[in-house]
């Protein structure tokens, strides 16, 4: 079997032949069925997620995307090299913030044990190997001694508060985040390459203190992280050793929203940039828990408005901690309405939506859409059913409304935030 695809997609692509069983021909495909799946795989957020193969995809497969591979048959020379080249290229997806400076491979058969062995044959690509980690060194001294300097300068050492709101400010332009991410992650992968090496001892406490600061500020500015690990094994095992010990860290200050809370925040009011992205995280982390209330959904991405405003100093820093303060004030307020009507977040966001579009027996139509939703419950997964609820909501609003247009407004606005509270889940 050439490769085939887990169960739970319930999909298998089988490269065989004439002499396959009857049941092995049943999965045979075309040629072009596979470069599909192919090209699939090599997307971000498509499917598949994992293959498996046998004597495939060494030579003329591009994915870049690829993470891991797991080795499970013996392997020698230029086919060991193709296949580690396979999943060690690099990889950068800046919208969603995510970075593979190198690939991961997990040997089950002992290859590695014995890479002499596996690579047992004179080559200028074993003599290139050795060259390039001499050649590592220099470009990670030369990267400690230059650029980073430039970022040591932005802390004081002692990683207080002060210094959080400081980079938090610095780092509030996206061009200098992401010229910071993309060199921190090329710093990380020669780290990772070359320790424990004694050649890094004297660039040690410089480089967990860049490695403090990106936790500080990835932690603040990512929206999510997708690779399974923020840090590669040898700098975690460093931050546990020095970078916990001495707590350096930027700590969300989650807020629960209600008149409380929110009298306190204004009590401490201080117009800071840690302060806007605590609210924004707070407000996220409470869409997060309560995924079946569109208003928080609605709110959410209100809030990542204000924020992106925020960074592109569209907006000062304490306008933007008024706005989202306020936006926090009016959820109280709709929540408080939401209970006297006994409505759930479902119905009370539909209800309010016509209401606030003037739309006539808004208590009627909202009763026929929820009926519409009762009976589609599968409409996000399946088309039939997303074609057939939107059309029974569209009617619904319609026959209030003659407008067709503000219908159409009306409708798509629903479903751009039960989508969005879909996907988060």
């Amino acid at each position: 079997m050439d490769k085939f695809l887990l169960p739970e997609y319930s999909e298998v692509v089988y490269t065989g032949n004439n002499n396959d069983s009857k049941l092995l021909k049943e999965f045979h495909i075309d040629k072009k069925e596979e470069r599909q799946i192919r090209k699939e795989f090599s997307k971000y957020n498509e499917q598949p997620k994992i293959l498996i193969v046998t004597q495939k995809l060494l030579t003329g497969f591009d994915a870049p995307i690829l993470y891991a591979m797991y080795l499970d048959k013996p392997m020698r020379d230029h086919t060991l090299l193709q296949a580690i080249a396979r999943v060690n290229r690099p990889y950068e997806n800046p919208e969603q913030n995510m970075v593979k400076p190198h690939g991961f491979v997990l040997d089950f058969v002992g290859i590695f044990e014995n890479l002499q062995k596996a690579l047992a044959f004179d080559s200028d690509e074993i003599n290139a190997i050795i060259k390039d980690l001499k050649l590592l060194k220099v470009l990670f001294k030369e990267k400690m001694e230059k650029k980073a300097k430039d970022y040591l300068k932005l802390v004081s050492g002692n990683f207080d508060d002060k210094d959080t709101d400081y980079l938090i400010e610095h780092f509030r332009d996206k061009d200098k985040r992401k010229e910071f991410f993309k060199f921190y992650k090329e710093l990380e992968m020669l780290y990772e390459i070359i320790s424990p090496d004694a050649f890094l001892r004297p660039y040690i406490d410089d480089y967990s203190t860049i490695t403090a600061i990106y936790a500080i500020v990835r932690k603040a500015y990512a929206k999510k992280i997708y690779v399974d690990k923020e840090f590669q094994r040898k700098t975690n095992e460093l931050i546990h050793k020095r970078i916990d010990s001495t707590e350096i860290e930027f700590s969300n200050e989650f807020v629960e929203i209600n008149e409380k809370s929110l009298d306190k925040i204004k009590e401490k009011f201080k117009p800071t940039g840690t302060k806007v992205i605590n609210l924004v995280k707070s407000i996220e982390k409470i869409a997060e828990d309560n995924q079946d209330d569109p208003f928080l959904i609605s709110l959410n991405d209100r809030a990542e408005l204000i924020e992106e405003s925020w960074e592109n100093r569209q907006v000062t820093t304490k306008d933007a901690i008024e706005k989202l303060i306020k936006e926090l004030e009016n959820d109280v307020v709709r929540k408080k309405e939401q209970a006297e009507q006994g409505f759930d977040g479902l119905t009370f966001f539909i209800f309010k939506t016509l209401k606030e579009n003037g739309i006539p027996d808004a208590e009627n139509v909202t009763d026929k859409i929820k009926t519409a939703f009762i009976n589609n419950p599968n409409w996000f997964r399946a088309e039939k059913e997303y074609r057939e609820l939107r059309k029974k909501i569209t009617f619904a609003i319609y026959a209030k409304e003659d407008n067709l247009d503000k219908v159409t407004s009306i409708v798509n606005r629903l479903f751009e935030i039960l989508e969005s509270a879909k996907e988060m889940k």
